[in-house]
């Protein structure tokens, strides 16, 4: 080899090198997200390229926020903004030491007016499958929609798996889907499982590993809480004329024996049905939505068992107490059956008044037809493969009214009910 020739090698390798030694700056790989918003405080959630301190600059707003990102949370990051006025629009921005990362996006967060604001939008929708489906203009919708915030009961997304690296591997695949990156950017999310995020199709609380499931759960989602001592993942929030309470249907399904009948397995387990009593007697929302993943109801495809009428007797103590506790304004809510339905049970002598379910899937994937079952509580069905529910909240006037509409794609009413909160409470003569 000539001289000419190895200065040539030399001088075409040595770049290289110097490239290798310089580290990847920081970035972020998905998000900002938004998660619980009040009247006081807001979370806001990312995940970053690599470990370090990241810093969150609010306008208006004296000091700095910090999270680390660190490996064992998988580079996820969760700043908690407190001592906010309420109903304020703020602006952010997120620094990896002094350099600002994403500085040409418009980051923003609006807080709440408080629990006595007359009226709230939100966006229900379950079962959204990134595979099958990896252009989902349903987000784009629901941004359309004027909804103030997102609320998904599981299948969000499909996972499949209890092993850790999987759960976040899915979690990572899934909110990089550029329309829902989008829309949760700018609207506050809540978030619940149901099987398919939880570990397994139809599964419960006995799977092997549910506690990589319960780890990613929370390492990718700004709840405002998640469970209790490291069990389940349950939570509530308030957006002004209604509360939701996000159950946990699959942690504790089949672990234990039933608070109300010892001999039959439990579905919530009794550290969340005492969270829940406590919780539905303290709240004072014109109406409470009870929602879960799984279903209300036994009428869906042959075969499937992972709805509340496989455990009778948790439904029936439910609407007891909600009958013998005086709870009104209360709605039930369920995703899962690739179907949005409708339906009203009469439950006047136990509950008080009758109770309304309302089942909103599939935000995007394939519809199953055998779950249109008959019932004879049926009020709606509909068959779609891009699906969310709006529920538009007003109590400006006496009395208060909730409007939950099913709506595709496009934006197209595929059914409506109209519930007012005085129908929703005990007759005067009972009370």
């Amino acid at each position: 080899m000539d001289l000419a020739l190895v200065l040539l090698v030399l001088v075409a390798q040595e770049p290289a090198q110097d490239i290798a030694l310089v580290p990847e700056p920081a970035r972020l790989t998905h998000g900002p997200f938004l998660g619980h918003i009040d009247a006081g405080s807001a979370r806001i959630w990312a995940r970053a390229s690599r470990a370090g301190t990241y810093s969150l600059v609010i306008g208006g707003v004296e000091g700095v926020l910090e999270a680390r990102a660190e490996p064992e949370h998988d580079f996820t990051l969760e700043w908690l903004a407190s001592d906010l006025a309420p109903d304020r629009e703020y602006r952010y921005s997120i620094h990896a030491g002094e350099t600002e990362l994403l500085p040409e996006a418009a980051l923003r967060f609006r807080t709440t007016a408080g629990d006595d604001a007359p009226r709230t939008v939100l966006a229900f929708g379950s079962c959204a499958n990134d595979r099958r489906f990896p252009l989902q203009p349903i987000w784009n919708r629901i941004w359309d929609s004027g909804a103030e915030a997102i609320v998904v009961l599981g299948d969000t997304p499909y996972i499949d798996s209890t092993e850790l690296a999987v759960q976040r591997r899915r979690y990572r695949e899934f909110y990089a889907l550029p329309e829902l990156a989008a829309v949760w950017r700018a609207l506050p999310l809540y978030a619940t499982w149901d099987d398919h995020d939880f570990g397994a199709n139809d599964t419960d609380g006995t799977i092997e590993g549910k506690e990589f499931a319960r780890q990613a759960f929370d390492e990718y989602h700004p709840n405002p809480s998640c469970g209790v001592d490291g069990a389940g993942i349950f939570t509530s929030f308030r957006r002004g004329p209604v509360e939701v309470f996000l159950l946990d249907a699959r942690w504790f399904a089949g672990t234990e024996p039933s608070p109300f009948d010892p001999e039959q397995p439990t579905l919530l387990g009794a550290v969340q049905w005492k969270w829940l009593e406590r919780a539905l007697v303290a709240s004072t929302a014109p109406f409470k939505i009870l929602a879960t993943g799984m279903i209300w109801n036994g009428a869906t495809r042959p075969g499937k068992r992972d709805h509340w009428m496989s455990y009778p007797h948790e439904r029936d103590a439910m609407f007891r107490f909600i009958g013998e506790h005086g709870i009104t304004g209360v709605v039930l809510l369920g995703g899962d059956i690739h179907r949005s339905r409708a339906l009203r049970y009469p439950t006047t002598d136990v509950a008080g008044y009758e109770l309304t379910e309302l089942i909103t899937s599939p935000l995007a994937n394939t519809v199953i037809e055998a779950a249109n079952a008959p019932s004879p509580y049926l009020l709606h069905d509909a068959g779609v493969q891009q699906t969310f529910l709006l529920v538009t909240v007003d109590a400006s006037h006496a009395p208060a009214t909730l409007l939950a509409q099913c709506l595709d794609r496009e934006g197209r009413e595929l059914f409506a009910v109209r519930l007012s909160a005085d129908a929703l409470q005990a007759a005067s003569e009972d009370r």
